[in-house]
């Protein structure tokens, strides 16, 4: 069973920063492809963010060219940082692991961790 832990979030103003990590544990493999997830309040949730573990990394266009998503090489452990947020960021932000052909995620989500921006 792998069990996934977010952590990092806050509060922070608009153009501010953030760094989020994110840790699977439970598992002695390694998750090929993971990715960050974000969730606001009503809506559905959206992938913003992924990770191959070859170093490959793909983003949804409403983060592209603000945040980076890293991992540590031979960890189930990923980041992600955010710059110039907006308080169209905030979200509760959860990572996974994706599935490389249906893009679900593929165990069962944390408590992620909530991202505020707000003046």
């Amino acid at each position: 069973q792998v069990q996934l832990v977010e952590s990092g979030g806050g509060l922070v103003q608009p153009g501010g920063s953030l760094r989020l990590s994110c840790a699977a544990s439970g598992n002695d493999f390694s998750i090929r492809l993971m990715g960050w997830y974000r969730q606001p309040p009503g809506k559905q949730s959206e992938l913003v963010a992924s990770i191959h573990e070859s170093g490959e990394t793909k983003y949804a266009d409403s983060v592209k060219g603000r945040f980076v998503i890293s991992r540590d090489t031979g960890k189930n452990t990923i980041y992600v940082q955010m710059n110039s947020l907006k308080s169209e960021d905030s979200a509760v932000y959860y990572c996974n692991g994706i599935h490389p052909l249906s893009r679900a995620p593929l165990y069962y989500w944390g408590q992620g961790t909530q991202v505020t921006v707000s003046p």
